[in-house]
């Protein structure tokens, strides 16, 4: 299974935002430490806002946050959303539409994919490896410059 660009972002910036849980960071700072687009990052942080997962405060001293604690957030919840509930592959112009068994198979491994993410919050994510935290709290725009 391969991400979209969007639901890679999406984990990015949550890992982000959990390595700096009680800091408001903003999407420009998150875009440069991160390597990523800036005009992709702003959609991708309108949807996760949108969907409940991350806070926005706007202004001079505004950023994103976490909009829960990071062990309340699942992986599977945050690529779900991201991703969104269509089929894998698309049928409608294949000619043996109908007769196949693939798409319920497609299905059944989207769901277990799924189920899996679904095991794992942010804060597991960050734990899962020794460096991670130190590494995304050592980012800073003086080091990237």
């Amino acid at each position: 299974m391969h991400l979209s660009k969007f639901s890679d972002y999406a984990i990015r910036v949550c890992l982000h935002l959990t390595a700096h849980t009680g800091k408001r960071v903003s999407i420009a700072e998150i875009a440069k430490l991160q390597g990523l687009s800036h005009a992709n990052l702003m959609k991708v942080v309108n949807q996760l806002v949108d969907a409940g997962f991350l806070k926005s405060t706007r202004g001079r001293s505004g950023g994103v946050e976490l909009a829960q604690p990071a062990d309340h957030i699942r992986i599977g919840e945050v690529v779900r959303h991201m991703e969104g509930e269509g089929a894998l592959v698309d049928c409608r112009t294949c000619v043996i539409r109908g007769s196949c068994g693939l798409p319920s198979v497609l299905q059944t491994a989207k769901r277990v994919f799924f189920e899996h993410l679904d095991q794992f919050t942010l804060a597991d994510a960050i734990a899962a490896h020794p460096r991670t935290r130190d590494v995304l709290l050592g980012l800073s725009l003086e080091s990237s410059v």
